[in-house]
């Protein structure tokens, strides 16, 4: 993706002769890398090679999920951009699979080529990539300056040689004479020499101003692409993957080139005879910087309950270009998907009522900043679209469009700019907010950068899927411990109701509908709740537990029992419930009679560990005694227990514990089985009987009790 973002600015100065040589129409038009740029991107393609036929049936694999990536991708587009797509994927079905995947193996060695050969030329000449002409343009206007000053002294020179050539020709008129007819012809030639002087100096600066607005454009089209590229890793951050939001770099860039401008039309006013068009291109230039010096600095909560306070912050990266005295209001409206795509709809239709939606900008010195901070805004009501057949009220996007008149010196008649926030879902209630969460998820991950709003597909290869889940649960938790390929694999075989699958599932296409709108098999709740629930637990309980390494996580019960059977008695591990959102659980192994028995007890949820930690539990349970393969755990766990603090109230202290299976012994007696008796003195959770389940696991619930001492 970021390859093609650069490849695209660098596209648009090539000649269409070596464009269709880098992407033959006939075999791989310019479409495909277009539209698959992250997938494409995102795969290995180095190991492909036309002579590895063992290699054959992972080519063929990419090949297909290239071809349904295209054809969802064509299901989102106008009639003729789909009708055009639908016969690219024809061809493409028709097609070899490994000339395909060398294909594009060529194609993006090529692309590297041409960015490194771009990137030392630059360094070459001394710029920098991101200020690459700067310098140039900054010398091409002190330049036309000298050539401006030159003008107008050849203009003041013909002015004065007029008048004395006049004054001249009085003087002849009335005494002709040979000595004054000479002085007329040089005083005539030399304002002729001025007058040719002074057009070849035009010519020299319409020569100048043609080269240097090429430049400015140039460099503000890469300007442009590294605000785009900005506002996408803020997008992709969503996530959580790594963004750095100094923008300073990028004010410093924005803030030259308005100076650059601004010094261009200075001189294209003040040099006559110039075309008009110049001053033209000056106008549009500007007019694109200033909407593109605009940027969403702190987003809105992507998920939006009604009647709730958010913010927003909105900054303009040239708060030193504003004329003084005249204060900058910026306005908020909320708009749907189809206003994002024509701002026309959005001006004259209002699909929600903002309170609090206006704000100043104001220029803050000290960090020479310029912000429109809206602090309180909140959304009183919403008008919502007709939903598609079974489309949720979850899955409709809205943003915030931020509105502004910008006022220049120089420029009659202000600049309109508009910046529209990353898709927002708008709830009414609490309950919501889970499935809202998954279509900001699902959107933030798989969007292309340039997308028409707010079109995301609607399947994705597991591989992509599940790098979004590992990195969304290491942000979320706030752990450095990732999903291992245990984990990963498991996540895989749950969401494809795949059980008994062992082989790579990492090319499969996961849709949408599986993601988050059908529940799992005999279960009521979908894949994203289970494992936004397991995600949810560990951020708020079972941080320290997970970034030690001491839970397993993500492992069916199966797959303990494979690795379980085999180690002594009393042998453990830690794993997310499968039956019950956000719930831990212990799987043990016990022998009876020489065989193992692979105990499961009752899932912990975050009411029961906010009632006794997850350590303390563990040392309660008498019947576990390693953590998975061989560790001790006390060893493990014992930095995790909780000691009893002395107290000086004057009362014997009570403690809490955790027993499994069987409720404890009481003055002797042993109570089992039937609902337990109001017992003095003794609070029980939950009755112990154990619960059978497939072959020879058991699900056993656990007994948390007070016993008062007094």
């Amino acid at each position: 993706m970021a390859q093609w973002l650069e490849m695209s600015y660098v596209l648009t100065n090539m000649d269409d002769e070596r464009i269709n040589a880098l992407y033959p129409p006939d075999t791989f038009p310019i479409e495909i890398r277009h539209y698959l740029c992250q997938w494409m991107e995102e795969k290995d393609w180095e190991g492909f090679n036309p002579d590895q036929s063992d290699k054959e049936p992972f080519a063929q694999a990419l090949l297909s999920d290239a071809v349904l990536l295209l054809e969802s991708v064509a299901e989102q587009q106008n009639i003729v951009e789909r009708m055009k797509l639908v016969q690219i994927t024809k061809n493409l079905m028709t097609r070899p699979a490994m000339e395909f995947a060398v294909k594009i193996r060529n194609i993006l060695r090529q692309e590297k080529m041409i960015l490194v050969e771009r990137l030392a030329h630059k360094r070459a000449e001394g710029k920098t990539p991101d200020f690459e002409d700067l310098s140039f343009m900054k010398n091409s206007v002190f330049q036309l300056q000298d050539r401006r000053k030159k003008i107008h002294s050849c203009k003041e020179d013909v002015n004065w040689e007029m008048v004395n050539y006049e004054a001249l020709q009085g003087v002849h008129a009335k005494t002709p004479s040979e000595h004054s007819l000479r002085e007329l012809q040089m005083l005539s030639k030399k304002i002729q020499q001025l007058k040719i002087n002074q057009s070849s100096l035009i010519r020299e600066c319409l020569g100048m101003f043609t080269e240097t607005l090429t430049k400015l454009k140039q460099c503000q089209d890469n300007f442009i692409i590294k605000m785009n590229v900005w506002q996408w890793e803020q997008h992709k951050s969503v996530i959580g993957y790594p963004f750095n939001d100094d923008l300073s770099h990028l004010q410093n860039w924005s803030e030259q080139l308005f100076a650059v401008n601004s010094n261009l039309r200075q001189e294209w006013l003040l040099i006559p005879d110039l075309p008009k068009e110049i001053g033209e291109k000056l106008t549009g230039l500007l007019q694109e910087l200033i909407q593109s010096s605009f940027v969403v600095e702190k987003q809105p909560p992507q998920v939006i309950k009604t009647q709730s306070k958010f913010s927003a912050v909105v900054r303009y990266l040239l708060g030193e270009s504003l004329v003084s005295g005249q204060p900058v209001t910026m306005k908020a409206q909320i708009i749907n998907e189809l206003q994002a795509r024509n701002v026309n709809l959005a001006l004259c239709d209002n699909v929600g009522e903002l309170i609090n939606h206006t704000a100043i900008l104001d220029r803050n010195t000290a960090t020479k900043t310029t912000n429109a901070n809206f602090r309180h805004m909140s959304i009183k009501k919403i008008k919502r679209a007709d939903r598609k057949g079974a489309e949720s009220v979850t899955e409709e996007k809205f943003a915030l469009m931020f509105l502004a008149e910008i006022f220049i010196t120089g420029h009659e008649t202000p600049f309109k700019i508009h910046i529209n926030s990353q898709p927002v879902v708008v709830i009414v209630h609490g309950s919501q907010d889970i499935n809202a969460v998954a279509t900001i998820i699902w959107d933030c991950a798989f969007a292309e950068p340039d997308r028409v709003p707010f079109v995301v597909p609607d399947r994705v290869t597991w591989k992509m899927m599940i790098e979004t889940l590992n990195i969304k649960f290491c942000s979320e938790v706030g752990t450095n411990h990732n999903l291992n390929p245990y984990n990963k694999h498991f996540l895989a075989q749950k969401i494809f109701d795949q059980p008994e699958y062992a082989s790579d599932l990492s090319d499969s296409v996961v849709t949408w509908c599986q993601f988050n709108k059908e529940v799992l098999v005999g279960r009521n709740f979908t894949f994203w709740q289970w494992f936004e629930g397991a995600m949810d637990l560990t951020k708020k309980h079972l941080k320290p537990y997970w970034s030690d390494g001491l839970i397993f996580g993500f492992i069916g019960k199966q797959h303990v029992h494979l690795i379980l059977k085999e180690s002594p008695s009393g042998t453990f591990l830690l794993r997310f419930s499968d039956s019950e959102i956000g719930g831990i659980t212990i799987a043990y192994v016990s022998h009876e009679n020489g065989i193992p028995m692979i105990q499961n007890i009752q899932p912990f949820t975050r009411k029961d560990l906010e009632i006794r930690c997850l350590g303390d539990r563990i040392r309660d349970i008498n019947e576990i005694m390693y953590l998975y393969p061989n560790v001790a755990k006390h060893d493990a766990f014992k930095k995790f227990y909780t000691e009893q603090q002395p107290t000086n109230s004057g009362y014997i202290p009570v403690s809490l514990q955790t027993k499994v299976g069987t409720v404890p012994e009481i003055d002797g007696s042993h109570v089992t089985g039937d609902p337990l008796p109001d017992l003095n003195g003794l609070s029980m959770d939950a009755q112990c009987e154990p619960v059978p389940t497939e072959g020879m696991e058991y699900d056993f619930y656990f007994n948390d009790f007070t016993k008062n001492s007094t």
